[in-house]
């Protein structure tokens, strides 16, 4: 996901790589790198070695055309795409007098395309620190840079355009840059039951794996997702080695989180609780994986995706006092919310987005308009992608659990 600041961010990174990587050579470290249009980019007088960095076009994305980012909209609702860009930089380079004695300008290009060759996918912590404000870093499809050959009938128009005279240039690819939409989107009930029977087909591996692996989390009853307490089954093959330790990853936990299994765990079956801890866990998707060692040879499997969800500790129904079709919903909930996270309250189809917070906290405020009183609606909270539990699964068939409603 990214804001608008998205395009402004990939070519401050792009400045920021260029300026470091070609002021490590000692002949060209009066080089300055600016972003403006090539035909104001040298100003008269200038004669030190000078490279331009220009976004001269930008293109969708076919690939990423129409297509929802996973953490936004779930499958069966209804969300508007992400817009997908390519941008496409001309980069150009000045040297030094004007290459009077020595060819500078192809020494700088040189070192300039070697840079990106060498480093063609942005990383998130130099994307963080190019624009304060953007949060390109987080995107799930990381920027890459890509050589882009211009002909000479194409390069002749370009320069042209900007009537200024022909300088040494290369083009590039910057591929791809997400700017999500800031509409709400739809989010149906779930479904309860698919069919009369509620079953699927499973299939089973024939080949017996060498390697530590997993095959399958299992979650308590009929749940999508995980609760705090809640104990999630691990099976595999070769899970159960010394100092076997169950690893769940999450972007905005700075270590991974490690649990033992617990006894009566096998070789092809795992069991872990998971803890009662609302500051230490996180609410949304973890990569999930078993560590084994055995003996000197510390081995892991692959990795699985499991969710935690938020759980509502707001003791509920909650009736809430709307003001002149205005009403706050403040609600507490475990694990706490942390900075950069998407936090929405769902009131039965629709979606009201918290605002931005800037520490940890287990408490969150909803402005929520245009309501009426005496209305009643489910109510979920749904933290990056991951909802509140809303079904009651001790009941035969399964159905709402009524005490999750605000009214108004």
């Amino acid at each position: 996901m990214s804001n608008p600041l998205a395009i402004a961010a990939v070519t401050a990174t792009l400045r920021n790589l260029l300026t470091q990587g070609i002021r490590a050579d000692a002949d060209l470290d009066d080089t300055t790198v600016t972003m403006q249009p090539v035909d104001r980019a040298r100003p008269d007088g200038t004669t030190a070695n000078q490279l331009n960095v220009f976004l001269y076009h930008m293109l969708p994305s076919q690939a990423w055309r129409n297509t929802d980012l996973p953490s936004r909209a779930r499958p069966g609702e209804t969300g508007t795409p992400p817009l997908a860009l390519n941008l496409y930089y001309l980069i150009t380079a000045y040297g030094r007098d004007n290459d009077a004695q020595r060819p500078f300008s192809h020494q700088l290009l040189g070192r300039a395309m070697a840079v990106l060759l060498d480093h063609p996918l942005l990383g998130a912590e130099e994307i963080k620190a190019a624009l304060p404000g953007n949060d390109l870093w987080q995107q799930v499809e990381r920027i890459r840079f890509t050589l882009q050959p211009l002909p000479q009938d194409e390069l002749s128009k370009l320069w042209t355009g900007f009537q200024t005279g022909f300088r040494l240039s290369m083009a590039y690819e910057a591929t791809v840059v997400l700017i999500e939409s800031g509409q709400s989107i739809r989010a149906p009930l779930p479904v309860l039951a698919r069919g009369s029977d509620d079953r699927g087909a499973l299939v089973q591996a024939s080949l017996a794996p060498t390697w530590p692996a997993l095959d399958t989390l299992a979650l308590p009853g009929r749940q999508d997702s995980l609760l705090p307490g809640d104990t999630l089954v691990l099976r595999g093959a070769l899970l159960l080695g010394a100092g076997a330790q169950v690893v769940f990853e999450h972007p905005l936990l700075p270590q991974p989180l490690s649990l033992a299994p617990a006894a009566g765990s096998s070789d092809d079956t795992l069991r872990v609780t998971i803890p009662d801890d609302p500051q230490q866990w996180v609410a949304g998707f973890y990569r999930v994986s078993v560590r084994v060692t055995q003996g000197a040879d510390a081995r892991s499997t692959n990795v699985l995706a499991v969710a935690l969800a938020p759980t509502i500790t707001t003791p509920l129904p909650l009736k809430v006092a709307p003001l002149r079709g205005t009403a706050k919903v403040t609600l507490d909930c475990k694990p706490e919310l942390r900075p950069g996270q998407r936090v929405a309250l769902l009131l039965g189809d629709r979606e009201i987005a918290a605002a931005d917070r800037g520490v940890q906290s287990g408490q969150t405020t909803f402005v929520v308009s245009g309501v009426q009183a005496g209305t009643r609606f489910r109510v979920r909270l749904r933290v990056d992608g991951v909802d509140s539990p809303i079904i009651d699964w001790t009941r035969s068939p399964p159905g709402f659990d009524d005490t999750r409603m605000v009214e108004f």
